[in-house]
């Protein structure tokens, strides 16, 4: 599947470490997987982590899901070696960490256009400075840059703000991350939900994600998978609604008129673009099945 076209409900971060997790994620029913091998891998495990993963990845068995690795930092000491091991294997995608330049980008996707291997490797950014989010709307322009994922904690660490319930002392960096990625066409996550036992909260946060805009929202714990998937789709409801309003504005224009009425509320173009964007996105969860 087109990775451009494809769902990112739930995007499940697996340290690139755990042998087991990995195993464990070719069988669970997420849209994408991270594979870790920045925050969730320990100093002392991350050259056996870069090799594990690797291979792990050559071998495949991922079937429909995106397969994203996170690095480490160029900054690091072992940013260099992750990408040039990573590159190696041609990945879907790569995912820097702290991005808040777009030469950042640049760099890494000067590295995949001289590599055979990674002719359509995507390049995703992590969003999670401030200094990130003031530069969002020029990273997105970036070569090869694909989608945003918010790094809620990390942002949350760095503006010094409370964790509440309603998010809204984040609520200008995730709209506008969210901004800057619409206005340059690339996929959009929303952050984790750290209290990973705690369904109705892990809930009312992806309604709140998804009613902003967002396309999905990472996680830390299979747990979390099953609300985030069901959140992010389309509704029995919405789905009916968006196919009553196509056949009713073909029928409208059908009769030289521009606008058809469903359920008493005007159906105008625009609507008639998001609801073949809800059946799009319908179809494309079908089919990951």
């Amino acid at each position: 599947m087109d990775l451009a076209a494809r769902p990112y409900r739930s995007v499940l971060y697996i340290p690139g470490s755990k042998e087991r997790a990995l195993e464990k994620a070719k069988t669970l029913p997420v849209d994408a997987i991270i594979f870790d091998l920045e925050d969730a891998v320990a100093v002392e495990e991350k050259a056996n982590a870069r090799a594990l993963l690797t291979r792990t990845l050559s071998d495949g068995g991922y079937g429909a899901r995106a397969q994203i690795v996170r690095v480490n930092g160029a900054e690091t000491e072992w940013g260099d070696a992750d990408l040039f091991a990573v590159m190696e294997i041609g990945p879907q995608a790569i995912l820097l960490p702290k991005v808040e330049s777009i030469g950042q980008v640049t760099e890494v996707a000067e590295k995949l256009d001289a590599h055979p291997a990674c002719a359509d490797t995507q390049i995703w950014a992590m969003i999670e400075t401030p200094r990130g989010v003031l530069h969002a709307h020029v990273i997105a322009t970036a070569p090869r840059m694909s989608g945003f994922v918010l790094g809620t904690n990390d942002l949350a660490k760095d503006l010094n703000c409370r964790f509440r319930a309603d998010r809204l002392p984040l609520q200008t960096s995730l709209q506008t991350s969210l901004l800057a990625a619409r206005a340059a066409g690339i996929v959009c996550l929303d952050g984790v939900y750290n209290a990973f036992k705690d369904d109705d909260g892990l809930r009312a946060e992806c309604e709140q994600g998804r009613d902003l805009g967002m396309d999905g929202k990472t996680l830390i714990h299979p747990a979390q998978v099953a609300v985030t998937n069901e959140v992010f789709a389309p509704s029995e409801e919405e789905v009916d609604l968006a196919r009553r309003q196509i056949a009713a504005f073909d029928e409208a224009e059908a009769k030289g008129l521009g606008v058809a009425v469903v359920d008493g509320k005007i159906v105008e173009n625009l609507h008639i673009v998001t609801a073949k964007a809800t059946l799009a996105k319908a179809e494309a969860i079908a089919n990951m099945a």
